[in-house]
């Protein structure tokens, strides 16, 4: 068998434009599933699982990349730095602009929304629903998750009048010394249960030489905009695996959501979300590797692939044919299968068979690559062959319905030079 290449082989200026894509199409999860929502549920059940979604997902990852870069603490400047590296806030798409006044003290606001792009063609209703009913207890829930005293509250945001205002939206974030703590909601409490917010943070590594530069942590002071080129070979790697994680977090969050409402649609609906994004992702991240339409850069691209990452959860091998004719593609035990009984993840769709998101990967490659099941070898808990057919196979619809965002085509800005620090 060809030995596949990995994250680890790629250049540090390649993971800094990489860990940009993950934080976007992170951010894209949602396009891709509360579509799906409407009918059965109406605007306001979509707008209700949506809360349980990132209310129960991003306190568990914003303590988590504080503790990997290394920037644990109760004050603003900690709450903006989660911000940065939270798929809810994608770097540009969701252009955030911050300004500290003081440890307990601070503003936002974002000079472009791309999440409002997206939904103010839809009515003032859908716009309120996001940038109200769901913004106003997950904003706080994120916030809290680093002090059960803050509160972010809008200084003013859509719908917007004029209709063109800029910025988009613009906030205070207030410690209040005097307030009472905010109680951790229960899909949260819910969350921290699983196998997935248990997963042992990524270990940070040194690699010499040019790669070896930038920062290993964010225990610098606070920077506005900042770029993900500032950091390490290693700190990438690790940034990027958590970022990966964010993704199973979400899922699962509102897997739990939906299965709360009605536990016979949750593979349904979830199956639906995973193969919009996993296809768009695909797409996304095999135009930023340059990759072509080989079944190698298939291997290097399901490598990449979020819905396979991290190792810690998520245990999937990659093995080319040496005369790169055929692909196996092997799913092995790992945390990710051990959920507890019944919760429904990307992953577990995979081993019941439901490999649609599978066949929206390999289209971004090669609409003629067709994935097959096959019986997996011992100790393998199954496995896939990927071949190249005769004639194409029709794109999966979901990432049609997940394309519309205007994040699909979305072009991110040349990289920037680290800006000068705001605060400590």
């Amino acid at each position: 068998m060809t030995s596949v290449p990995t994250l680890r082989d790629l250049s540090r200026a390649e993971l800094a434009v990489l860990a940009r894509e993950y934080l976007l199409c992170g951010h894209l999860i949602d396009r891709a599933g509360m579509g799906y929502l409407i009918g059965p549920y109406g605007r306001e059940g979509m707008v209700d699982i949506a809360i349980d979604e990132w209310a129960g997902a991003s306190p568990i990852y914003t303590c988590r990349m504080q503790r990997l870069l290394g920037f644990e603490g109760d004050d603003i400047p900690t709450i903006f730095k989660g911000l940065q590296f939270d798929v809810g806030a994608p770097h540009e798409f969701m252009d955030f602009r911050y300004t500290i006044h003081d440890a307990t003290h601070g503003e936002f606001r974002l000079d472009h929304c791309g999440a409002l792009m997206d939904v103010e063609p839809m009515g003032e209703d859908f716009v309120v629903g996001m940038c109200h009913t769901i913004e106003d207890p997950t904003f706080d829930a994120t916030a809290c998750a680093t002090n059960p005293r803050a509160r972010m509250r809008p200084i003013h945001r859509p719908p917007r009048t004029p209709a063109d205002r800029h910025p988009h939206c613009a906030w205070t974030v207030t410690i209040e010394g005097d307030a009472e703590d905010l109680a951790e909601a229960a899909t949260t409490v819910r969350m921290r249960a699983t196998r997935a917010a248990g997963v042992p943070l990524a270990t940070i590594e040194a690699f010499p030489g040019e790669d070896g530069e930038g920062w290993d942590d964010y225990t610098e002071a606070f920077v506005d905009r900042l770029p993900t080129e500032a950091f390490s070979k290693g700190a990438l790697l690790a940034l990027i695996d958590e970022v990966c994680l964010q993704y199973h977090l979400l899922s699962t969050a509102f897997a739990f959501a939906v299965a709360d409402r009605d536990r016979d649609k949750a593979a349904e609906i979830l199956d639906h979300q995973f193969t919009g994004i996993a296809g768009l992702t695909a797409e996304r991240l095999a135009a930023a590797l340059g990759l072509g339409g080989s079944l190698g850069d298939l291997a290097t691209l399901l490598g990449v692939h979020p819905a396979l990452r991290p190792a810690g959860y998520v245990d999937a091998r990659v093995s080319l044919a040496d005369d790169g004719s055929s692909l196996r593609l092997d799913l092995f035990d790992s945390p990710a299968l051990h959920e507890d009984e019944g919760t429904v993840t990307w992953v577990t769709l995979l081993r019941d068979g439901r490999t649609r998101a599978l066949a929206a990967i390999v289209h971004a490659i090669d609409p003629r690559i067709v994935v097959e099941s096959v019986g997996p070898a011992a100790g393998v808990a199954c496995s896939w062959d990927v071949t190249v057919g005769e004639e194409p196979v029709p794109e999966q619809p979901e990432v049609g319905v997940t394309r519309i965002s205007t994040g699909a085509d979305f072009t991110f800005e040349p990289p920037r030079e680290t800006p000068v620090a705001l605060s400590h």
